[in-house]
């Protein structure tokens, strides 16, 4: 995965995708937006933003899946494991952006001994 990966890419990592589809579409909300994320039997990962309007689309591009999930698209809930941001090749990083901190990079941060 990292050969595809350039440098200053900001990355976002996220729990694994589900193989129990009957729960991730279970987990739908009745109207909102929601991001599903799916992966097809060969391998590839899509995704696709959906409100009300577009969720029988989405479940059935879910239903066929190997194994999915849902995020919110709402920044006060859209929460990943954590951020980086990818380094030039000399292992520098040159990022012009930040990484939103998740909650576990600021419970790091707290127990980090001051210097």
């Amino acid at each position: 995965m990292r050969v595809g990966l350039a440098p200053r890419a900001r990355l976002a990592v996220w729990p694994p995708l589900s193989t129990d589809i009957d729960a991730v579409l279970r987990a739908l909300p009745v109207d909102g937006l929601v991001e599903g994320v799916w992966q097809h039997n060969d391998g590839l990962i899509r995704s696709a933003i959906a409100d009300e309007e577009d969720f029988p689309e989405l479940t059935a591009r879910i239903s066929s899946a190997r194994a999915a999930a849902l995020l919110s698209v709402y920044a006060g809930e859209r929460v990943p494991l954590c951020t980086a941001v990818m380094p030039d090749n000399d292992g520098i990083i040159r990022a012009r952006w930040r990484t939103e901190p998740t909650p576990d990079d600021r419970d790091w941060a707290l127990r980090q001994p001051k210097g």
